[in-house]
């Protein structure tokens, strides 16, 4: 059994994770919040955090076991490939926080898993079903965001048409409270679970865990008020990349905005999939601006934030299995 003062260390490693993904992405669950002026920034990341601690009594646990017996094959799990795939996660996502892109850590997280998986027992260590999965949703979770963004800005529209602005946007800025709060209790029920998974999975490798695999209640807890911590002290310099830069909202656009991204991210939790939360609120941001014209988008911006979303992944692995190569040399 793994020195115990070794298993503590990558836990807390685990926690930084989680701390960066709440401050990392709470610009998902803000930015259309604060941009529309609803709440302040200070106000948003309380009702943020708050919601992304609750999260913990609503969502099961399919995205965690996912992560944690699904990326590669537990057996070959020990505590040199979960530091090294945290590693790959902490440091791209710093690098993505310094530079205001609204990458992915949940992503990152996969990627290090795979990158150190490879280094230690090459391509067969690794379980394509889930890695396939998670892939197929680096598409499908902003596509979906933006669908239903298109679809739902055009219903709710025909809707108003006899409204009048002042009357929906008054209206809308109070719906917002509730399509934020949806947006991140989706975002607590599926980017909290990657920490939970991960921890999990340490302490199944290092035999903490007896028998079948199942998930402490404590290491719930704790994963979930480390994100919502993470969220309470934000993630600003992002905030103005996805509330703003990328195209204007209003209150409805708020609205229609969070209500498609909680959609998307509650059904990939009911699968179990991790999903990046950055890429379904950006592709329901995109989806609500586009239905204006399609020029309302700012789409060199929205490239550049794609380009992080392809890179994340092999970046992430490529760290980690540095990381691994350097364990093994000390």
């Amino acid at each position: 059994m793994p020195n115990l003062e070794i298993v503590i260390l990558i836990i807390a490693v685990a926690l930084v994770f989680d701390f960066i993904n709440g401050f990392h992405d709470a610009a998902n669950s803000i930015a259309t919040v604060v941009s529309t002026r609803v709440l302040s920034p200070r106000l948003a990341v309380i009702w943020a955090a708050f919601f992304n601690f609750i999260a913990v009594f609503v969502f099961g646990l399919h995205v965690a076991k996912t992560v944690g017996k699904g990326i590669v094959m537990p057996e070959i799990v020990d505590n040199a490939i979960i530091a090294s795939a945290l590693v790959g996660a902490v440091v791209w996502g710093i690098f993505t926080w310094w530079k205001g892109i609204p990458s992915s850590s949940s992503h990152a997280l996969i990627g290090g898993l795979i990158g150190a998986a490879l280094v230690k027992a090459g391509p067969a260590s690794l379980l394509f079903s889930g890695i396939n999965k998670t892939l197929l949703f680096i598409i499908l979770s902003p596509l979906l965001g933006f669908i239903l963004a298109v679809v739902i800005t055009n219903l709710t529209f025909s809707a108003l048409r006899n409204v009048h602005a002042e009357k929906a946007n008054k209206f809308f800025r109070k719906a917002q409270l509730l399509s934020s709060a949806a947006y991140s209790l989706g975002h607590g029920g599926n980017d909290a679970q990657k920490t939970v998974g991960i921890i999990a999975a340490l302490l199944f490798s290092a035999g903490y865990i007896k028998g079948e695999f199942y998930i402490p209640y404590w290491v719930i807890l704790i994963s979930y008020s480390t994100i919502a911590i993470g969220t309470l002290l934000g993630g600003f310099r992002i905030v103005k990349t996805m509330g703003s830069r990328l195209t204007k909202l209003k209150p409805v656009g708020g609205f229609v905005a969070e209500t498609a991204g909680a959609t998307t991210l509650f059904f990939a939790s009911s699968l179990g999939i991790p999903v990046s939360t950055t890429h379904t609120i950006t592709g329901s941001i995109v989806g609500v601006g586009s239905t204006r014209r399609f020029r309302a988008v700012r789409w060199p911006l929205a490239s550049r934030i794609v380009w992080a979303w392809i890179l994340t992944i092999p970046a992430s692995a490529l760290i980690a299995a540095a990381t691994l190569c350097l364990i093994r040399i000390v």
